[in-house]
């Protein structure tokens, strides 16, 4: 019976990591690429929307690659006192 709820727990960990990751890349590309459109359309320019999706790709990606970072230390120091 605990190893089930143990199962349990582990699983929905792990579907919360998956959400934080999906999250953590989604927000930053969505909110430069808006910005990005508005500004195009304020300024009659047509460079800021793919110029600002990039910059939000990248700032997505150093979310990820932090959020993986702490999952990875973490998990390094629960294998350390076991």
């Amino acid at each position: 019976m605990g190893r089930n709820k143990k199962y349990k727990k582990s699983v929905y960990q792990s579907l919360a990591v998956i959400t934080q990751f999906g999250i953590n890349m989604l927000v930053p590309i969505f909110m430069c690429s808006f910005a990005g459109l508005f500004l195009d359309r304020k300024l009659g320019t047509a460079f800021w929307f793919v110029l600002l999706f990039f910059v939000g790709a990248l700032a997505g990606f150093r979310n990820i690659f932090i959020l993986a970072r702490k999952i990875y230390e973490g998990e390094e120091k629960d294998d350390d006192q076991t």
